[in-house]
C-alpha cells in the first residue's frame, strides 16, 4: 500500500507540473495591436481636476495603455553617449541619462552557467528580453524630470572603491528654477539600491507633483524548461491582500489600479527578481498595463506616490529601494515585509520555509548542499518513522489475508457489489483497517512536496557542487545515473510489497519505474538526489520494520 500510494500521488504531481507547463505554452494569449509604432517615453498626466491648488496627499490616477500613456522609447534611442556604467563588488549597471532609466544589470557572482564563468547573468537588458527599471517625477503643471528628462553626470563611469562601503551616483536636472538631483546609492555586497529624487524649488511658485516607479519588460518562454514549471511574471504585496501574482496576460486583460498604504511591486523569475520598494507607510497607487512596441508587447507594473507640494525656496526628497538580484530569503526579508515570499513555494510555504531553514542550517555545518539534502531527507524519515511503522503493520495484516481476498475475487468475479460487501466483512472479522497503510503516508506527502519546491526554488542550489560527476544540483544529471538509480530503487520498492490483486493494476505498476525514470531524467539533479535517498531509506525502513519489528510481535 505504501509504494502504490506514493507512486500514484507522485505521478499525479508530475502530471500536474506537465499540465502547468502545457498551460503556459498553449493558453490563449492576449490580443495585441498590430501597430508597430513606438511612442514617446512619458508618464501620463494626472486627471484634469488636479489643479495647482490640489491638496497634498491626493493620489494621482494610475497610468494606462492609452495614447497619453505609452510605454518607453525605442531601444535605438538609448544612445551610447547617454549611457553611464556603475560597478560595485556584486553588481554592474548601465543607466541611461535619458530618464535616468536602469537599462542593464549584471550579477557578477552569478555566471550564466558553469561553462561560462566569466559571463554574469543579466536581469535588466535592452534585448532578449527588453527589461528596464524606470523612475522619476511628474508635476501637475510645472517642470519635472519624467521619462523624457535628460540628466547630467560628471563622469560616465563609477566604481565602488576597494576599501569603500558606499557608492553614490548623482545625476542632475534643472528647468525653470526647479532643480532635481537623482542619486543612486549602492552598498558593498548589497543588491538593493536606494534611489533618491531631491527636488529644490528655486522658482517663484509652489511645485506640486509625485514620483513614479515602474518595471517594463517583454516576455518570451523560449529556452525555458518544458518539464519544470516556475512562475515568471509580476507580483505585488499589500497588508490587505498579502502576496499576489499579476501575470503578464492579466496586465493586459485586467489592468491593475489599486491604492495601498504600504507594500511593494516586483517582477520575478526562476531564482532572480527585480522589485520597487516604496518608503515604509508611503501611500501608493499600483498600476499595470500592456502596450505594443516595435520590440514586442511591453508589460508594465508600477506605482505612483501621493501628490506632494514643495513651497518656493524649499526642498523635498523622494526615496525608494530598487532591488535587482537573487532570491536570497534572509536579505529580502530585511528589505521589506513579505519580499522573501518571492521565493515562490506556493500553497505549501508554511511547510517549505521551515524545511529551507533546516536545509540551510545543515549546509552551514557540512558545507555541501548535496549532503545537506541527504541529511534533511534522513531527518524527515526519522520524524515519520512511527507513522511508517503503523503503515507497515497494516500492510503486514493485509498480506496475511491476501489469499482470502484472492479467493473472494474469484468467487464474486461477476458481482462487484457482492465482492465489496464480502471484502468489508473480511476486514471486520480480521480487525483490519484497509486505510491503515494509506493514512500515515498521506500525512507525509505534503512535507515531501514542500521539500520538492524548496529544492526547485532555492537559488542557493544554483550551480552548487555535490561530488563526482554532479557539479550543479540545479540542472539535470548529465549522465542520467541518478534517474536510473531512482528507477531501480522504485522497482525494488514494488517487489517488497504484495502485488495488486487486479491484473490491470499490476501491469500499470510494472510500468511506473520506467515512466518515472524518463520523467526524472530531465529534473534538476538536486531533486533526483532527494528522491533517490528517500527511496533507498524507504526500502531500508520497510525491510527493518518487516524483518525485525513485525517479526517479534
Amino acid at each position: 500500500m505504501d509504494t502504490r500510494l506514493i507512486a500514484y500521488i507522485t505521478l499525479a504531481f508530475v502530471l500536474f507540473l506537465i499540465y502547468q507547463t502545457w498551460s503556459e505554452d498553449y493558453a490563449p494569449k492576449p490580443l495585441v495591436s498590430e501597430t508597430a509604432t513606438e511612442p514617446a517615453d512619458v508618464v501620463p498626466p494626472p486627471a484634469e481636476d488636479l489643479s495647482p491648488v490640489a491638496e497634498s496627499g491626493q493620489i494621482p490616477p494610475a497610468p494606462g495603455a492609452t495614447p497619453q500613456a505609452p510605454v518607453a522609447s525605442n531601444v535605438a534611442e538609448h544612445r551610447s553617449e547617454q549611457l553611464i556604467s556603475i560597478e560595485t563588488d556584486v553588481l554592474k549597471l548601465t543607466v541611461d541619462l535619458f530618464g535616468g532609466t536602469v537599462v542593464s544589470s549584471e550579477l557578477l557572482d552569478y555566471p550564466i552557467d558553469l561553462e561560462h564563468p566569466d559571463e554574469p547573468i543579466k536581469i535588466f537588458s535592452l534585448s532578449d528580453p527588453y527589461y528596464v527599471a524606470r523612475s522619476g517625477l511628474k508635476s501637475v503643471d510645472g517642470p519635472a524630470p519624467d521619462g523624457e528628462a535628460l540628466y547630467q553626470s560628471s563622469t560616465r563611469q563609477y566604481r565602488l572603491g576597494e576599501f569603500a562601503d558606499e557608492l553614490r551616483v548623482p545625476l542632475s536636472w534643472s528647468k525653470d528654477g526647479i532643480d532635481v538631483v537623482k542619486t543612486l546609492i549602492f552598498k558593498r555586497g548589497a543588491y538593493d539600491i536606494e534611489i533618491q529624487h531631491e527636488i529644490i524649488n528655486n522658482s517663484n511658485a509652489a511645485w506640486q507633483g509625485w514620483q513614479y516607479r515602474e518595471l517594463q519588460r517583454t516576455y518570451s518562454d523560449e529556452g525555458e524548461s518544458r518539464f519544470i514549471y516556475t512562475y515568471t511574471g509580476g507580483v505585488i504585496y499589500s497588508p490587505e491582500k498579502k502576496y499576489e501574482k499579476i501575470d503578464f496576460e492579466e496586465m493586459v486583460d485586467d489592468p491593475l489600479d489599486r491604492t495601498h498604504a504600504t507594500g511593494w511591486l516586483a517582477m520575478i523569475q526562476h531564482y532572480f527578481l527585480s522589485a520597487w520598494v516604496p518608503e515604509s507607510e508611503e501611500k501608493n497607487r499600483y498600476y499595470s498595463y500592456g502596450s505594443q512596441s516595435i520590440t514586442g508587447m511591453r508589460y508594465v507594473l508600477g506605482a505612483t506616490s501621493t501628490l506632494s507640494s514643495v513651497e518656493q525656496g524649499a526642498s523635498k526628497t523622494f526615496s525608494s529601494i530598487l532591488y535587482v538580484g537573487p532570491k536570497i530569503q534572509d536579505d529580502l526579508e530585511v528589505i521589506a515585509t513579505g519580499l522573501n515570499l518571492t521565493v515562490d513555494y506556493g500553497y505549501l510555504t508554511i511547510l517549505a520555509q521551515p524545511l529551507f531553514a533546516l536545509l540551510q542550517f545543515i549546509h552551514g555545518l557540512v558545507g555541501n548542499w548535496g549532503w545537506a539534502i541527504i541529511i534533511v531527507t534522513i531527518l524527515i524519515k526519522l520524524v515519520f518513522y512511527k507513522l511508517a511503522e503503523t503503515s507497515y503493520r497494516s500492510m503486514a495484516n493485509m498480506r496475511k489475508v491476501q489469499p482470502k481476498m484472492v479467493a473472494l475475487k474469484e468467487r464474486y468475479a461477476d458481482d462487484r457489489q457482492r465482492l465489496s460487501q464480502a471484502m468489508m466483512e473480511l476486514y471486520k472479522k480480521e480487525k483490519i483497517n484497509p486505510l491503515g497503510g494509506c493514512l500515515p503516508m498521506v500525512i507525509q506527502i505534503p512535507v515531501f512536496i514542500a521539500l520538492y519546491w524548496v529544492l526547485l526554488e532555492s537559488v542557493e542550489l544554483r550551480q552548487a557542487d555535490f561530488m563526482l560527476w554532479i557539479n550543479d544540483l540545479s540542472v539535470k544529471d548529465p549522465y542520467f545515473i541518478l534517474p536510473l538509480i531512482m528507477g531501480v530503487s522504485m522497482y525494488i520498492q514494488q517487489k517488497l510489497n504484495p502485488a495488486p490483486i487486479d491484473p490491470v493494476q499490476a501491469k500499470v505498476f510494472m510500468t511506473l519505474p520506467f515512466v518515472f525514470t524518463v520523467f526524472f531524467a530531465f529534473f534538476p539533479s538536486g531533486l533526483v538526489l532527494y528522491w533517490v535517498v528517500n527511496n533507498v531509506l524507504t526500502i531500508a525502513q520497510q525491510w527493518f520494520i518487516t524483518k525485525k519489528v513485525l517479526a517479534n510481535t
